[in-house]
């Protein structure tokens, strides 16, 4: 059983998440030998946050909970609020999260509350275009490691731009392994193009008893 731990913290960016959550949870094009998940709500508290929209999340559990494997995955959002020392813990988490060989992705303001603990100065990542993490991140030194793309994968780290949310979400779902290669395909192709061909596509790779 792998565990997605989804870090939950105040002023959240509801869209950044919208499609690893959604696909994670209903695995509605999961392939049939897909391995189990769980997905638990993770936070500093058991007091509830409230998103950049407005949606109130009460946490399933605590950041001392997380159980560190390599089979588990911690997601971080993005949001306004990762200043706050109170999401310090998480990132020493993620830290020790991917020295036991799990994944953790990262989006948009993630990306630089991972970066002040200098983890982007050790792998391949993307944030919010050049320049982006210097401004907010003194301590940054991983320019050489940086990649101008909308989500980027290196050793378990996937990190991604505040518009990069269905790239990395692909990149979830690849690692994870619950997507057969060509539904992943037809599912990314279909929702970045808004093509209606890769949407019959998508759906003759699935199973009878998974159409829609």
């Amino acid at each position: 059983m792998k565990t997605i731990y989804f870090y939950v913290l105040d002023t959240l960016a509801d869209w950044e998440v919208g499609y690893i959550t959604a696909e994670l949870n209903s695995r509605r094009f999961f392939k049939e030998d897909a391995p189990l998940l769980t997905i638990k709500t993770v936070s500093h508290s058991k007091q509830p946050i409230y998103t950049m929209g407005g949606v109130k999340i009460t946490p399933d559990c605590l950041v001392a909970d997380i159980e560190l494997s390599e089979s588990n995955v911690l997601l971080l959002p993005g949001a306004d609020s990762w200043n706050d020392s109170k999401n310090n813990i998480i990132l020493t988490v993620a830290r020790e999260l991917l020295s036991v060989g799990g994944t953790v992705g990262a989006i948009c303001g993630a990306t630089v509350a991972i970066a002040n603990i200098g983890l982007l100065n050790e792998y391949a990542h993307t944030s919010n275009g050049p320049g982006f993490l210097e401004m907010f991140c003194p301590s940054y030194h991983g320019q050489k490691f940086y990649v101008d793309q909308p989500s980027v994968y290196d050793n378990n780290l996937i990190t991604a731009s505040s518009t990069g949310a269905l790239m990395w979400a692909r990149q979830i779902i690849e690692k994870l392994d619950v997507f057969e290669e060509d539904t992943l395909d037809a599912w990314y192709n279909y929702f970045n193009t808004g093509d209606s061909n890769y949407f019959f596509e998508l759906m003759q790779t699935l199973p009878p008893e998974n159409k829609i």
